[in-house]
């Protein structure tokens, strides 16, 4: 910690651009590109940003390591920890010589190398979140994080007046035909949203005021900067998603409506009521397809069978081994039973130092969920390992874009789906038999369309109105379930008044906010780069495929995660897969699943208007 205070001080060292006389700026105005004035405005440039990344790295590493044992030790002593650690590291980020420093070299980009600029870019972009101009605007939102992270971390479900984990509300919705008993449970997990509500609404104030600061018109703009784009263009290629999905989730919705009907013994709805559906949220529809269910063959199973059956798949892939001290210093496993240490639910994958010590918080237990989850979990991992070289600086140690981690984490997911694999770990004998069309249903309920009407729906449709449009407090939860009907066609087993904020039972909404837009652009993505996967590398169909010992595979990876955010996502895309964002390669993938159902639906009231 003590080094925080030198590295602060050292920087006016680095004379700043603005600070030098005017003669010299103007010359540099008009000198061409190869004039002897560039190379010192390069190496004036590569000065700071050897200042900016050696205090970045070492700060994060220091934030990054009492936000672990906030997070996986829930408890006032590592969170005030972890808020003292983050202020350290917004003191380094958003100091005002940094932030004067990096617009100033960035007014010469054109005498810069591109991976200065995207430095320069990334300094100004960290310095956003947490801009020491207003040191104390800084300071209470870090305080607000923390206290949120606390509230959200410590809170006890309650079923029934007794204490239930998150997985046992999740255990009733997933396996209950009782209507009262699944309406209790999902009612439970709403609980959650009450007392996280007013950190919410301060932390909106917090937040649109750092990202202010550097001149974003709210936290979504800011958020939404880091794809280069703005809130529009990003709002629009989330609705052109959705449009051009749109007449398979119709022809979906109506099916799962009239089979859930059947189910539970109810007359059709047009908007299907929210505890019908497994996840507390509906954004992905399970349990609908027996023949996918392959939970049983989990049954003896161990969880630390998963996570290094995981780990297998990248080393067949020509991946190196996780470092011993992802095992040591991991957190893979449910709390036992008795023990009163608190953890964060939410299964993540951290690179602690920039360096090697990769970790990642789970609580895997032995069925398909977690399988997925945990090959998911590994992918960011080995994305952290693989741009994790000389080359690509700390600044720059992470995703193309935001998206880009997820989507590679997803698209590992995603062929682990695939029943060749699932043969190949032994996890299916392999004399099984599969029926491909309730397989493509299962994987478009599961992992795809429902998941793209919440992801480029809901979540980004509200948390764009409640930063960069004010949603009136008390609207919150009017504006929330309005679009979760109108985008999803679900509607709440009863009213559901502002007392209550389920928009906050979503972690993302706390700890990770105006994001969520990136897990369905990583939807799209896993398409794309499993159509390529199989088609040009394999020679395999998309539907039926097997990724596994495949080094050809893990070659073609590798070149797009070594590069780390060092070029354009939108290049770094193109160059790998030959288009550009699109979700061409999802409608091909469910065609056949496409016809099927409105053979299914002839003669059914097709959506919900």
């Amino acid at each position: 910690m003590r080094l925080l205070p030198t590295l602060i001080l050292g920087l006016p060292l680095v004379l700043p651009l603005s600070a030098r006389s005017t003669p010299v700026q103007k010359s540099v105005a008009v000198l061409p590109l190869e004039s002897p004035i560039k190379s010192l405005i390069q190496q004036q440039a590569d000065r700071f940003l050897d200042l900016v990344n050696a205090g970045y790295k070492a700060l994060y590493a220091v934030a990054s390591e009492a936000q672990w044992a906030a997070s996986t030790d829930v408890g006032p002593t590592h969170d005030a920890s972890a808020e003292t650690a983050g202020k350290a590291f917004a003191a380094f980020t958003g100091n005002p010589a940094v932030i004067t420093e990096a617009k100033a070299l960035l007014q010469h980009k054109r005498e810069l190398d591109e991976l200065t600029v995207r430095e320069l870019e990334r300094v100004l972009l960290n310095a956003a979140e947490g801009p020491m101009t207003n040191p104390k605007l800084v300071a209470d939102r870090i305080a607000a994080e923390t206290a949120q992270a606390s509230t959200m971390n410590g809170f006890q479900f309650k079923l029934g007046g007794k204490p239930v984990t998150a997985n046992a509300l999740d255990d009733v919705l997933s396996k209950s035909k009782d209507l009262d008993a699944r309406v209790k449970a999902w009612e439970a997990s709403k609980e959650i949203g009450v007392p996280l509500k007013p950190g919410l609404v301060k932390l909106r104030s917090l937040r649109n005021g750092v990202a202010r600061e550097l001149g974003y018109k709210d936290y979504f703009s800011l958020q939404v900067a880091k794809y280069g784009m703005t809130t529009d263009e990003m709002l629009k290629l989330c609705r052109t998603s959705r449009k051009e999905l749109m007449p398979l989730y119709l022809q979906l919705h109506t099916w799962v409506k009239y089979e859930l009907a059947k189910k539970y013994g109810q007359p059709v709805p047009k908007v299907i009521p929210a505890h019908w559906i497994n996840n507390r949220w509906s954004q992905n529809w399970t349990g609908f397809v027996d023949a996918a269910d392959f939970d049983p063959y989990f049954v003896g199973r161990k969880p630390e069978w998963i996570i290094r059956t995981a780990e297998d798949f990248y080393v067949g892939l020509g991946f190196k081994r996780l470092p011993q001290t992802f095992w040591d210093r991991s957190d893979l496993y449910p709390v036992k039973a008795g023990d009163p240490r608190k953890k964060n639910q939410h299964a993540s994958c951290w690179h602690l130092d920039l360096e090697n010590d990769i970790r990642s918080l789970q609580s895997i237990e032995p069925n398909f969920e977690w399988f997925q989850t945990a090959h998911h979990e590994l992918g960011h991992g080995y994305y952290f390992m693989s741009y994790t070289k000389p080359n690509v600086p700390p600044l720059l140690r992470d995703g193309a874009a935001p998206f880009f981690h997820e989507g590679v984490g997803e698209l590992i997911a995603f062929a682990t789906r695939q029943v060749p694999y699932m043969k190949e770990t032994g996890l299916l004998p392999k004399n099984y038999k599969s029926d491909a069309m309730k397989v493509l249903l299962n994987d478009a309920l599961e992992v795809a369309i429902p998941f793209m009407f919440w992801a480029c729906g809901t979540m980004p449709e509200w948390e764009a109105e409640f930063y960069a449009k004010d949603m009136p407090e008390g609207k919150m939860n009017a504006e929330w379930w309005r679009l979760v009907a109108e985008l999803q066609g679900v509607k709440p087993p009863g009213p559901r008044g502002e007392e209550w904020c389920d928009a906050a039972t979503k972690t993302h909404i706390n700890d990770n906010p105006a994001y969520y837009y990136s897990y369905g652009l990583a939807t799209v993505f896993k398409f794309q780069m499993h159509d390529h996967i199989a088609r040009t590398i394999l020679h395999q169909d998309p539907r039926n495929c097997n990724y596994a010992g495949h080094k050809d595979v893990g070659a073609f990876l590798k070149g797009v995660l070594e590069k780390g955010a060092t070029e354009d996502w939108r290049k770094v895309l193109k160059e790998a897969t030959g288009e550009n964002l699109s979700t061409r390669a999802m409608v091909d993938y469910f065609k056949p699943l496409q016809l099927w159902l409105e053979e299914q639906n002839k003669g059914r009231q097709i959506g919900w208007n």
